[in-house]
């Protein structure tokens, strides 16, 4: 997931939807984020730095991120990065999709 700071819960809850999760995972600097906080609660939270988000090729990279943040992927590369860390083959099932202030992929 990736959101702009000080996003509403209820942003990051429309964006997810009817996803299925076990983790949440974004980039580090957002820990102690109150939408990932709430979207997070009861299940793992998985962080990852901006050097390990960026070695990870993506669909739908992004300019504007990568300008923000120093990566071209939060959503899609963390939804990657935790399907690997918890044994799965770190394939994207939901490419980016876009809310209100936030970004949410899903991969297994």
């Amino acid at each position: 997931m990736g959101v702009e700071p000080g996003t509403p819960a209820e942003f990051l809850r429309e964006a997810v939807g009817d996803l299925a999760y076990d983790a949440v995972a974004t980039i580090d600097r957002r820990l102690g984020e109150p939408a990932i906080e709430a979207v997070a609660h009861g299940c793992k939270l998985l962080l990852f730095t901006t050097a390990e988000l960026d070695a990870v090729h993506v669909p739908n990279p992004s300019a504007v991120v990568r300008r923000l943040t120093g990566t071209g992927s939060v959503a899609e590369a963390a939804a990657i990065l935790a399907a690997r860390e918890l044994g799965g083959v770190g394939e994207l099932v939901v490419e980016k999709r876009r809310g209100r202030m936030v970004t949410v992929a899903l991969a297994h």
